[in-house]
């Protein structure tokens, strides 16, 4: 079951350390950014929900996932103590947060109110 859940993950952007300045911190860039880890249950429970944005919303904004155990140096850049933790980014800043699950119509709304 944990296999067939972290394949549903292979669809976002994977966002890292080394391309998060290229693919989120951009003039005229929306990105919503789901900081994740594998263990992490709430984590698989919203998954399914960026992944749907993600696929609604190419071409909108960058809809990606960071894994926090892989790349560190981003996760700890933005003080992010809880996962999931899901920031909203326009022109390269920090516009909206949402931590814990949350359905997905609230995640598409903050997303939204952005574009």
């Amino acid at each position: 079951m944990l296999r067939k859940l972290t394949n549903t993950y292979k669809m976002a952007t994977q966002i890292t350390d080394s391309n998060f300045n290229e693919l989120v911190n951009k003039e005229n860039t929306v990105a919503m950014v789901d900081f994740w880890a594998e263990w992490c249950g709430p984590c698989r429970m919203i998954g399914p929900s960026v992944e749907e944005l993600s696929k609604e919303y190419a071409g909108k904004a960058v809809i990606g996932k960071l894994n926090v155990d892989d790349n560190p140096n981003i996760a700890s850049s933005f003080g992010i103590r809880s996962i999931p933790t899901i920031l909203f980014f326009k022109n390269g800043k920090v516009v909206d947060k949402q931590v814990g699950v949350v359905p997905k119509a609230e995640l598409e709304r903050k997303l939204k109110a952005h574009l």
